[in-house]
C-alpha cells in the first residue's frame, strides 16, 4: 500500500504562537524540530501496521521547506518545496491508499483554534456550494476526488471537531486543547508522539471503513479576501468575477480538482503585496 502524510505546523504539540511557526522569527527552529518529530510519529505508526507500505512525507508548511530532511525517518520518502502541483496536498494521486493529516490547524475564523487561518492571512473565508471550508476541508475533498480517504487528523480540538463533521469516520489526535487564537492546554510533545504513533498505525488498519470525501461538480465556489485590491487582482483571472459587496469573488468549478487549484492561485494572489 502507499500512503500519504501531509504535516503542517500550526497544530503540533507545543505550537501556538507565529515566532514557531514563521522562518524570520526567532523559535522557528524549535517549531520545525517538533514539527519533524510528529512527522516520524506518524511514519512510524504506519509502518508498525504495515511494514512493507510506501510511505510519503508531504511538507505542507509556508515553503514547504520546513521538515528537517536528515531528520526524518529514512523509510520515508520527502516531498518538499513549491510551486507544484497540488499544493499541501504534492505527491498524491490515485494509487494512494491513505492520507495522513499531521499538524493541521482549523479554517480562519473558527475558533477558539490555534492559530486559525485558510491558506494565508489574506483569506478570510472559502466557501464550496455554500459550505465553509479551510485547509481540512480543501485538502480532504482534493483526496476525496482522487478516491482516497482521510483517515486521521492531529491538531488542536477544533482541527479534530472540523474533520469530524466532514469525515465521522476518520481517526483524531487532539494534541492540544485551544484556549484562543495563540493559546493552549498543550501535550507534553512525546505524549502526542506516542499517542499519534498508536493511532496512526489504527488508522491505516481500519482505512477500509473510511469513506472518501466527494463533492461532485458543477461547484459554485466563493472566496472572501480580505482587501480590495486582492480582489482587482483575483478578477483578472478568466471566469472569476466581484459580488456586490466588493470582498468576495466567485467561480464555477467543472468539478472539485478544478475548484482546488484555482483557490490555491487566489491564495498566491491574495498573498501578493500591493505596489
Amino acid at each position: 500500500m502507499k500512503v500519504l502524510i501531509s504535516v503542517d505546523i500550526e497544530g503540533v504539540s507545543g505550537i501556538v504562537h507565529p515566532t514557531e511557526t514563521n522562518p524570520d522569527r526567532y523559535d522557528y527552529e524549535r517549531g520545525r524540530a517538533l514539527m519533524t518529530a510528529e512527522a516520524n510519529a506518524a511514519v512510524a505508526g504506519v509502518l508498525d501496521a504495515e511494514p512493507t507500505a510506501v510511505v510519503w512525507v508531504t511538507d505542507a508548511h509556508g515553503t514547504y521547506r520546513n521538515l528537517l530532511p536528515e531528520e526524518l525517518d529514512r523509510r520515508a520518502r520527502l516531498v518538499r518545496g513549491k510551486p507544484r502541483p497540488l499544493g499541501m496536498l504534492g505527491g498524491i494521486d490515485e494509487h494512494v491508499d491513505a492520507v495522513l493529516f499531521v499538524g493541521y490547524h482549523a479554517r480562519a475564523g473558527h475558533g477558539p483554534a490555534v492559530l486559525a487561518h485558510t491558506m494565508n492571512d489574506g483569506i478570510l473565508d472559502v466557501r464550496v456550494a455554500g459550505r465553509s471550508m479551510g485547509e481540512i476541508g480543501l485538502n480532504a475533498a482534493m483526496a476525496g476526488h482522487l478516491g482516497v480517504p482521510v483517515v486521521l487528523l492531529s491538531g488542536d480540538d477544533s482541527a479534530c471537531a472540523e474533520l469530524h463533521d466532514l469525515v465521522p469516520s476518520a481517526l483524531t489526535v487532539a494534541v492540544k486543547q485551544a484556549l484562543g487564537q495563540g493559546a493552549a492546554v498543550v501535550l507534553h510533545p512525546e505524549e502526542a508522539r506516542e499517542r499519534l504513533r498508536r493511532a496512526a498505525a489504527e488508522a491505516v488498519t481500519r482505512r477500509a471503513l473510511v469513506s472518501p470525501l466527494v463533492l461532485a461538480g458543477p461547484l459554485e465556489v466563493e472566496v472572501d479576501l480580505s482587501a480590495p485590491f486582492m480582489v482587482d487582482l483575483a478578477t483578472l483571472v478568466p471566469g472569476v468575477s466581484r459580488t456586490e459587496g466588493g470582498r468576495t469573488v466567485t467561480f464555477t468549478a467543472a468539478d472539485f480538482a478544478d475548484a482546488y487549484r484555482l483557490v490555491l492561485l487566489l491564495a498566491q494572489l491574495a498573498a501578493v503585496k500591493p505596489a
